[in-house]
């Protein structure tokens, strides 16, 4: 069972940037897709982007692309999200999420089997 522990959130300013990093136990972690998704206060938990488990392939939703980069070390056990011109809208609760394969092919919670406990991100404009 593979265990997640997201980082790196906190209180910034809009137009700022900051570094989510996610660390996984176990010993799957290089062979599948990773994903971050978002949930703000009464909405649904949502994709932001996912990467297969090379790192060749990186997928984004429409609103963070050009702003956010999603990468990954195998040898660190380690996904990151870089975030840049951060805005009100990118407010919520950030979670990585393990793939059940080596490639994202939903965007889904449905496409991920196993979750952090999340990072608050709060931007004020």
């Amino acid at each position: 069972q593979v265990q997640l522990v997201e980082s790196g959130g906190g209180l910034v300013q809009a137009g700022g940037s900051l570094t989510l990093s996610c660390a996984a136990s176990g010993r799957t972690f290089s062979s599948y897709a990773m994903g971050w998704f978002r949930q703000a206060p009464g909405k649904e938990r949502e994709f932001v982007a996912g990467i297969s488990w090379s790192g060749e392939s990186t997928s984004y939703t429409d609103s963070v692309k050009g702003r956010f980069t999603i990468s990954r070390d195998n040898a660190k056990n380690t996904v990151y999200l870089q975030m840049n011109s951060l805005n009100a809208e990118d407010t919520a609760v950030y979670y990585c999420a393990l793939g059940r394969t080596r490639v994202v092919f939903t965007t889904t919670t449905a496409g991920f089997r196993s979750w952090g406990q999340g990072t608050q991100v709060t931007v004020s404009s």
